[in-house]
């Protein structure tokens, strides 16, 4: 089982162009330009997200995928019932699948798809624009999940930057190195964050990781140091705890001075099971033959964004295995595609029962 000639071109075409985060205009346009030979009225908005609207009337459904990537050239080809390439399962199969599921109007219904920038960047620039608007009906973000499967909650993440700065010193000199006082600053951080090292599932426990250092720079009168932490925060665990408590190891008076920054933070987001959108869900992957799976992951998404301003009925949703994301073996099934149409059509089917 395949796609139409059309959509298959659609989700090829957008993967074969490099839209790392942040450069994302060439894969913007040709989207707004795809989507307008279908009959969206397709536009850029002002954060410059690819933006399709298609259908009247008094329902409004928000699919939101991100057309950026992380970087990483992969050869876009097609292996067996496989598309290869970068952004292929994150996200642009999920957007694609959008657009090629909304672009037979439903009465009733009117579709907004957006192809949001900079979602794998610490702005999400896309996603923070569109939660200025009015709040849609319902809202399914573009995340791989499988066909016959939904996300419905997400950890938050918080990442700091600890910078470290003294007085230069002879290599010989006794004490810790630069070095050795972050990676002990390090320590100390991560020993903050093992309150919840023993919950039962791997969702409700606090992750810490040292994700980038850089140490023993200088300029021969200062030497420095530089920490990066991150932290994926599961629900129940206030963010703005973390960085309180990362906070209290700053010293700005001391021969080392320690200055902590946080460069990023989204809160933790969990979706009912049980919404009208959950249940559309369900009752659309049941029509297609499969049984629906609710999933809550790790990572973040669009969702730690949209869902706290608008709290309107959401789901993240889209063909793909996330094992994939960011690997330099990223591929989406050509069969999981189509039936993510199939499964989508279904969705915006029943958007139209709530019409009163």
């Amino acid at each position: 089982m395949r796609p139409s000639e059309t959509d298959l071109a659609l989700v090829r075409g957008l993967v074969e162009i490099p839209s790392v985060s942040r450069h994302e205009g060439e894969a913007v346009e040709w989207l707004v330009a795809r989507m307008a030979d279908r009959g969206f009225r397709a536009t850029v908005d002002d954060a410059g997200n690819a933006v399709g609207e298609i259908g009247n009337g008094p329902v409004h459904v928000v699919l939101l995928g991100h057309i950026d990537t992380v970087p990483g050239e992969i050869a876009v080809r097609i292996e067996g019932d496989e598309l290869v390439g970068r952004g292929a399962v994150d996200a642009k199969g999920p957007l694609a699948a959008f657009v090629a599921a909304a672009t037979e109007p439903v009465a009733g219904v009117r579709v907004t798809i957006v192809g949001a920038v900079e979602e794998e960047s610490p702005t999400s620039k896309g996603a923070r624009y569109r939660a200025t608007q009015t709040a849609p009906d319902w809202c399914v973000i573009g995340e791989p999940s499988g066909w016959d499967a939904v996300t419905v909650a997400y950890k938050g993440r918080l990442t700091l930057e600890v910078a470290l700065s003294r007085e230069a010193r002879h290599g010989a000199s006794p004490g810790p190195t630069v070095a050795e006082e972050a990676l002990a600053l390090w320590e100390r951080l991560r020993e903050l964050a093992d309150g919840t090292a023993d919950a039962a599932r791997a969702f409700d426990r606090l992750d810490c990781r040292l994700e980038g250092i850089e140490a023993g720079v200088g300029d021969g009168l200062v030497e420095r140091a530089r920490l990066r932490i991150g932290y994926r925060v599961p629900p129940g665990v206030d963010p703005g705890a973390l960085e309180v408590l990362a906070a209290s190891l700053e010293d700005k008076d001391g021969d080392t001075r320690v200055v902590v920054t946080t460069q990023g933070r989204e809160e933790p987001v969990r979706t009912v099971r049980t919404s009208p959108l959950a249940r559309a869900f369900a009752r659309a992957i049941a029509a297609a033959g499969g049984q629906t799976a609710f999933k809550e992951k790790s990572g973040t998404s669009d969702m730690n964004i949209l869902f706290p301003a608008w709290r309107c009925p959401m789901v993240a949703y889209g063909p793909g295995d996330s094992r994939y994301d960011h690997t330099p073996i990223e591929r989406l099934s050509i069969t999981e595609f189509m039936r993510s149409i199939t499964v989508l059509k279904g969705v915006l089917g029943r958007a139209s029962d709530r019409i009163i």
